[in-house]
């Protein structure tokens, strides 16, 4: 067995756990990040929507529409190189099912102050109106996951950070001077690793290390998922579309794909489990091993009701993930990040957002943590 010491092990290498390695390296001295795969940000930093969030998704949680719209501009600016602007974004109210009406929803947004106005007659024709109370033009971005993805390991290189692909954390223990053992493995070379802080970034995997490693799981569900890839016809192809709230749908354009994705509130999830003290399904295991049928046909046939042109998409393939969120999300559709300090080790630390900027979240409570200390 190898023997190794670090300031900081990050377990994770997805969006979160690569942009921390590169912030946390600016105030420690070695910091290794380790990740399963043989690449950064395979699965659910890529497999999403690739959408830039400006409030516009949350119109039943003012704090996470808040902190979209603080955190727009900032995401933007900093990943200018991978953003995608290049299309118009309108959501619209249906008249029925919806839980909130369209003047609730305008009211909403100017209240976060998030740009909004009555689409022009033009994009409204594209809507069958006898569904649709209302279409505004908003202003939301997309970004390219494979181009982010370069940005994000470039910085992390840049600042320092050492890396190991390939490799799985197998358990965590703590030491007897607060410091915390880390015992990896990649292929038949086992390592261990003495760490003065450890981040537990492995979003769906989180679980996975906490159990092996004897803590108590936080309660988190999952769902296996599926966005289809399509390529929408002419008139579709520089906008992106969102029918909410409700059982409804969006479409966004996918730039590594060079085509857009469908997602669909009630036919995305394919099925869900949840994580609790009492039991505990390993996610990848589980995506692993399950048929994935699409359920493309139900999706467009339901969509094209409100937005009658997308029956003329082309269905290219889907892609699949396991997502993961916080139970306590589902009442108000709200994505507050997880971060729990010490949570079971003294210096171990359990980080997860629900979208990608959320980032920034994470960075402030991490700050916080340290001035409580």
């Amino acid at each position: 067995m190898r023997y190794a010491e670090y300031d900081v092990v990050i377990v994770g290498g997805g969006f979160f756990g690569c942009s921390l390695a590169a912030f946390l390296a600016s105030s420690h001295n070695r910091v290794l990040i380790i990740e399963r795969d043989t690449d950064f940000m395979q699965r659910a930093s890529y497999v999403n929507q690739a959408r830039v969030h400006n409030g516009y998704h949350y119109p039943r949680s003012i704090l996470t529409a808040l902190r979209s719209r603080v955190n727009f501009p900032r995401f933007v600016q900093d990943y200018r190189d991978c953003i995608v602007d290049s299309f118009e974004k309108y959501y619209a109210i249906p008249q029925k099912f919806s839980k909130v009406s369209a003047g609730q929803y305008k009211h909403f947004m100017e209240r976060i102050g998030a740009p909004i106005k009555p689409a022009r007659k033009g994009i409204k024709r594209l809507f069958n109106l006898d569904l649709i109370e209302e279409v505004f033009e908003v202003t939301e971005y997309a970004f390219d996951a494979a181009r982010l993805k370069d940005i994000a390991v470039a910085r992390m290189r840049n600042a320092g950070v050492e890396e190991s692909l390939g490799t799985r954390v197998v358990e965590l223990k703590q030491l007897e001077d607060q410091k915390i053992g880390v015992i990896c493995r990649h292929a038949d070379d086992e390592r261990f690793i003495t760490a003065s802080k450890v981040f537990n970034c492995a979003y769906s995997q989180i679980n996975e290390l906490l159990t092996a490693s004897g803590l108590s799981r936080i309660k988190l569900k999952h769902e296996l998922t599926e966005m289809a890839v399509i390529e929408v016809p002419d008139e579709l192809k520089k906008m992106g579309i969102t029918v909410m709230c409700g059982p409804f749908f969006s479409t966004m354009p996918f730039p590594p794909r060079n085509s857009h994705t469908l997602s669909h509130v009630r036919y995305t999830p394919h099925c869900s489990w949840l994580d609790t003290a009492e039991g505990y399904v390993n996610a990848y295991d589980f995506f692993s091993r399950a048929p994935k049928e699409s359920k493309y046909i139900h999706m467009i046939h339901d969509a094209q009701r409100y937005l009658p042109i997308l029956g003329e998409a082309r269905y290219l393939d889907s892609l699949w993930e396991i997502k993961t969120v916080l139970p306590l999300s589902e009442a108000d559709d709200s994505r507050p990040i997880l971060f729990k300090p010490h949570y079971g080790l003294r210096n171990l630390t359990c980080i997860m957002g629900g979208k990608i900027d959320n980032i920034y979240d994470a960075m402030e409570e991490y700050k916080i943590t340290l001035e409580e200390c």
